[in-house]
């Protein structure tokens, strides 16, 4: 028994130092397929390659919004590429808001590898490119899918914008790591922490949480404590029986198209608000 018990916790320790050497394998799945907006018919949208300070080139989506309408800087899930999010595009850009889809680094040509620290800065200057381009704070709805929610709240927390709307969002990804893991030390040494919580008091533009109420990735316990912590003006909205990545079948694009219409004629209620 002795033995097996040492065996055991060196298997253990191998594999923890293991996962945490290759975290950020474990953390991000790029999809690096490089594939212009053209190939999907997107009226008005154009690829544009954004140069950082550090020599990353980063792939972006944009079309511009009609007189009016707010732009949507959109900061992606984790899996895939901007391809997988064309019909997004479609939908917000059919409606004359402006979408700015930026890719981080590994992800859809963009060169470089993803981190928290990279996926932050390379958000202000996607910001920064938009302000270049005429387009007002006021004017800019930062919308975070998954992952890209805590780059969104870190971004509202330093940055003007006119709202911020938050799918799937999480308190922290440690919270979500040690959910998924909870026989390793997850706490204790993740690099990428994304740490939603410290960053929401230092937001306060006009928020919207969307959640699905059956999501096994993100629980939707996650999304409420973050509308909870989050300042006023805020609404959530979640969604019974839709999962992660599914709750546009359930009606949460129409929401969507709705708060982001109140946000851009000023129409946002400064209290609390939830839907059923």
């Amino acid at each position: 028994m002795v033995k097996l018990a040492l065996v055991l916790a060196s298997a253990y320790g191998i594999i923890a130092v293991a996962a945490f050497i290759a975290q950020r394998r474990l953390m991000y799945f790029p999809d690096a397929t490089r594939v212009p907006p053209s190939s999907f018919a997107l009226t008005g949208v154009e690829e544009q390659v954004l140069e950082t300070p550090d020599g990353a080139r980063l792939i972006a989506w944009y079309g511009r919004a009609a007189p009016g309408r707010p732009t949507l800087l959109y900061f992606h899930g984790n899996a895939g590429n901007l391809a997988n999010r064309s019909e997004r595009v479609r939908k917000y850009t059919s409606r004359g808001y402006g979408v700015f889809m930026l890719s981080y680094r590994g992800y859809s040509g963009s060169t470089g590898r993803a981190s928290e620290q990279a996926n932050v800065a390379d958000a202000k200057l996607a910001y920064d490119a938009l302000i270049a381009d005429g387009v007002a704070p006021g004017d800019i709805v930062l919308y975070g899918e998954s992952l890209g929610s805590g780059i969104a709240v870190q971004l509202a927390a330093e940055k003007p914008v006119g709202g911020l709307v938050l799918d799937a969002p999480y308190t922290s990804i440690v919270d979500v790591a040690a959910g998924a893991y909870p026989f390793f030390p997850v706490r204790w040494f993740l690099f990428d922490r994304y740490e939603t919580l410290r960053y929401l008091p230092k937001v306060h533009a006009p928020l919207l949480v969307l959640h699905g109420e059956e999501d096994e990735v993100i629980p939707v316990a996650m999304g409420r404590a973050v509308y909870e912590a989050a300042n006023a003006p805020k609404e959530i909205v979640t969604f019974p029986g839709a999962g992660h990545s599914d709750h546009h079948l359930f009606g949460s694009s129409e929401e969507a198209y709705r708060w982001i219409d109140a946000v851009g004629q000023h129409e946002v209620e400064p209290q609390k608000q939830m839907r059923p």
